[in-house]
């Protein structure tokens, strides 16, 4: 599901809650929203709010720890690629053409990640990109060193070719975070009671709504933001791709 559609079912959920709560107290007994039930209610409430809590602050945490590591990720594999090509320049002219592929392959790399569309970004897994990165390790293997250096040299940028292709794998994986389902369910519906509960604490108002309506805004904000970061390669927060851009300018100098 879109990350917007999910952020206003949220607060469809926790919002709608709150105008249930002060339908229920318009509706209730008077004697079931005495000073003793409101106490009640109030302790009941502060217990599940302080789960919620709990819950959004690990996802949070969880999530700007997905897109941090994806960002780190994508700065290692910039400087691996820099490495990469320098290894080349050093073995000699004969790398050229290997050279001019790479820059290709990362031109285009660079401009699917920019695009932040989930479409596009499903073309790094596509067999043509796979078979692009293939070529690009063959020619590696065909060159023929003609002195230790070389041999050196040519074991060197497969190695640094490993690390890269690994990286991208890990990084590829990793961006695909979401929030469990039954998770979210469980915090929507903790959210809903603590919202149907304030509803019920208050006389109904334009300021009351006014300020439950902000409530919600705010919590469907955190859950929007929470799937935004779960997934760093695409939507409205993605990495940054200067490294990589940086990195693309400083290729067959």
């Amino acid at each position: 599901m879109n990350h917007f559609a999910v952020a206003m079912v949220v607060f469809i959920c926790v919002f709608g809650s709150a105008l249930i709560g002060m339908f229920l107290r318009r509706v209730l007994p008077e004697h079931h929203l005495s000073d003793d039930s409101i106490t009640v209610i109030k302790l009941a409430t502060g217990l599940i709010a302080t789960m919620a809590a709990l819950v959004l602050g690990l996802l949070i945490s969880s999530a700007k720890g997905t897109f941090d590591t994806a960002s780190i990720q994508l700065v290692n594999n910039a400087a691996q690629v820099i490495q990469f090509d320098r290894v080349l320049a050093r073995y000699g002219p004969q790398t050229q053409e290997i050279r001019i592929l790479l820059k290709h392959n990362y031109s285009q790399v660079i401009d699917i990640l920019a695009s932040g569309d989930t479409a596009r970004l499903d073309q790094l897994n596509s067999p043509e990109t796979i078979k692009r990165a293939e070529v690009l390790e063959r020619k590696v293997e065909a060159l023929t060193p003609v002195n230790d250096e070389q041999v050196a040299l040519k074991a060197h940028a497969l190695q640094i070719m490993d690390q890269v292709f690994a990286a991208r794998w890990l990084t590829l994986l990793q961006a695909k975070g979401s929030i469990p389902l039954g998770l979210l369910i469980a915090l929507v519906a903790w959210l809903s009671m603590i919202s149907g509960a304030f509803g019920m604490f208050a006389p109904a108002n334009g300021t009351l709504i006014v300020a439950l309506a902000l409530c919600a805004l705010s919590t469907s904000g955190a859950i929007l933001l929470i799937e935004e970061l779960n997934r760093p390669l695409d939507g409205m927060v993605g990495v940054s791709v200067a490294p990589m851009r940086d990195t693309l300018s400083r290729l067959g100098e």
